[in-house]
């Protein structure tokens, strides 16, 4: 099976995309993002592996909630439906905290985790941090959806340590779309969303990789380290040319380190 489906429920429906063949590894995106993001990693994994990408509820293809839901139990209804008792689960910020909750909630379910600059719940953010927050809530309340989306760029994909002629080609105008729309529907996921669904870190006993961005924000550096300290036998891997995107911004690097852990 290949190519973009839909999963529907009485809340709308999931968007997903399924490649290759192998034990299956599931992709969440970042909260500023789609399933795209993962495009330049996704080739060389579905040569072994039968990845499986789909969009949070509000985001890319996704529709926004039509009530209340939760992302571990959405991830758990696809699982079902695609007949995927245990994955190897990948996460990328909010992805990589819908990732930690899923393992939390269903152990039996998951064969390995590797989360990249997932949030802390109650985390006690920096004045940069609070700062862009203001910045988008400013913006979406003036309805200038074009500054919000700057703000976010500027924030995720620039990062507080590199200039705009440091980023890749190309990137923002691939994350500008995605971006967009999770803005345009972030105040209805916002309303529905259950959010983290929290629990003991130290019970999680599968092989776990973090991973974050040597340009990210601080904070979400140090919330890697409380991540990799918190969970038994986590690794640790910080990547030099990244900002909080990972997947977008270091590609190779990410394959690099996820391709001897995912065999594990």
């Amino acid at each position: 099976m290949a190519g973009v489906r839909t999963l529907s429920d009485g809340l709308g429906y999931l968007s997903y995309d399924v490649v290759g063949d192998g034990p299956p590894v599931v992709l969440v995106h970042a909260g500023v993002a789609d399933h795209r993001m993962w495009d330049a990693v996704v080739p060389a994994l579905a040569e072994r592996y039968r990845v499986v990408r789909y969009d949070l509820r509000g985001f890319g293809a996704s529709a926004p909630p039509a009530g209340p839901f939760s992302e571990t139990d959405d991830l758990r209804c696809l699982l079902d439906h695609l007949g995927h008792d245990r994955v190897r689960l990948v996460g990328a910020s909010w992805g990589g905290r819908v990732a930690v909750d899923f393992t939390l909630t269903h152990p039996d379910r998951v064969h390995s985790l590797a989360i990249l600059a997932a949030p802390w719940p109650g985390y006690p953010w920096s004045g940069e941090m609070v700062a862009y927050d203001e910045a988008e809530t400013a913006a979406l309340e003036a309805g200038d959806l074009d500054a919000a989306v700057r703000v976010n760029l500027d924030m995720w994909l620039r990062g507080p340590a590199r200039g705009w002629d440091e980023v890749p080609d190309g990137l923002a105008d691939r994350l500008r779309g995605p971006l967009r729309t999770s803005l345009a529907n972030q105040a209805v996921v916002g309303e529905y969303s259950k959010g983290p669904a929290g629990g003991d870190l130290a019970a999680v006993s599968v092989p776990v990789l973090v991973g974050v961005g040597a340009l990210d924000v601080e904070d979400f550096r140090d919330i890697a380290r409380r991540y990799a300290a918190g969970i038994p036998g986590a690794v640790l891997v910080e990547f030099p040319t990244a900002a909080h995107l990972v997947a977008l911004d270091a590609p190779a690097e990410l394959l690099a380190a996820l391709q001897p852990f995912l065999a594990r």
